[in-house]
């Protein structure tokens, strides 16, 4: 039995492209899919469009996680998720565990046939969005053997979204995650890591839906369709790259047309979001201080009561690779802790809705 994808028993989460009802495209990190369902397997349908590394599904069944590898060739293709399963409802989580090294066509789930079928409930009504590089994409972070290390050699097979700080924050304050993260991404173009040597960044990812140019047109997103109460900024860490100009001169030429530009990126988000929780922050991951002193003075140029700087513990000191699994737990305790410490006022809804 096919449960397609335009079925209202789904639950969706993410920034996701349903311009396709029949073939909905993921393309960012912790984009998911919830449902219930009897019977002894689940499979999914789905093509992959891959870009670089090796690509996997995530996904928990009955709150037990696992993942599975998907073809590097297009093409519509069926994975078992699993089998065997115990008579009962069953609650099934589908997840896009890293970011946009591949976007994959979703074109439905296989049941046993008369299973029984039912919403997974209403998604939580908090809503976090996120804007943010590799840490909050989760990329490494199960390499837990490597916490607080240089990262080993691997080709994405440790990349997680599920454990990076940012699904664990919103997963501890029960709300719903857009994860608009990508691997080695920058404020600017032409900085940062990421599509190397011609670089894209934040400044061109943060209002498209698709932006990977190498996995099909560039497409806008429509800001009416996710409000979220708190929009967390985790950018400023990959922008040392080509040029450290930052730690080099703080008031160089550079170092002043960052700040003017992280200051007119911030009041976009604040024009998109006019009564949202901002929080402005790096992580723990090395880097130099003056790009968390960067931060906060557009913070404090602002002027805004509900726009905040927040910095870890270890912030740009805690490690000189990734942030592994229990550095990303600790990351998401003290940054739940921040926004618990703002009270109920974060979860207020936009006058209107």
């Amino acid at each position: 039995m096919m449960i397609k994808p335009d079925d209202k028993r789904l639950t969706y989460c993410g920034r996701i492209d349903f311009e396709d009802k029949n073939a909905p495209v993921f393309v960012y990190p912790c984009s998911s899919i919830r449902i219930h369902v009897s019977g002894s397997f689940v499979r999914i349908v789905l093509s992959n469009k891959k870009a670089y590394w090796e690509n996997s599904l995530g996904f928990l069944i009955d709150g037990r996680q696992g993942k599975a590898i998907l073809p590097e060739e297009e093409g519509e293709t069926a994975i078992t998720l699993a089998e065997h399963l115990k008579e009962g409802l069953h609650d099934v989580l589908i997840f896009k565990r890293q970011d946009s090294c591949h976007t994959f066509a979703f074109y439905g789930l296989e049941v046993e046939e008369g299973a029984l079928v039912q919403a997974s409930g209403p998604a939580p009504s908090r809503r976090i969005e996120v804007y943010g590089d590799s840490v909050s994409a989760g990329e490494v972070s199960e390499a837990v053997e490597y916490a607080g290390k240089e990262d080993p050699e691997h080709n994405g097979e440790h990349s997680n979204s599920y454990y990076s700080y940012a699904w664990i924050a919103a997963r501890r304050l029960n709300a719903q995650i857009h994860d608009i993260a990508q691997g080695g991404v920058a404020l600017l173009n032409g900085t940062g890591w990421f599509m190397e040597p011609d670089y894209i960044g934040m400044e061109e990812i943060y209002d498209k839906l698709q932006y990977q140019p190498g996995l099909g047109p560039v497409k806008r997103w429509d800001f009416a369709r996710y409000r979220p109460h708190l929009v967390l900024v985790a950018i400023g860490q990959n922008d040392n790259h080509p040029l450290d100009y930052m730690a080099q001169d703080y008031e160089s030429e550079k170092s002043v047309y960052w700040r003017r530009h992280y200051k007119m990126f911030i009041q976009n988000l604040r024009n998109i979001y006019p009564q949202a929780v901002i929080i402005l922050q790096t992580t723990i991951l090395n880097h130099h201080p003056n790009w968390d002193r960067s931060i906060g003075q557009v913070q404090a140029e602002l002027g805004d009561s509900r726009i905040y700087h927040f910095c870890y513990t270890d912030n740009g000191c805690g490690t000189p690779g990734h942030i592994r699994i229990p550095e990303a737990e600790r990351m998401a305790e003290e940054l739940t802790a921040f926004v618990e410490s703002l009270g109920e006022t974060v979860w207020k809804e936009e006058e209107g809705t």
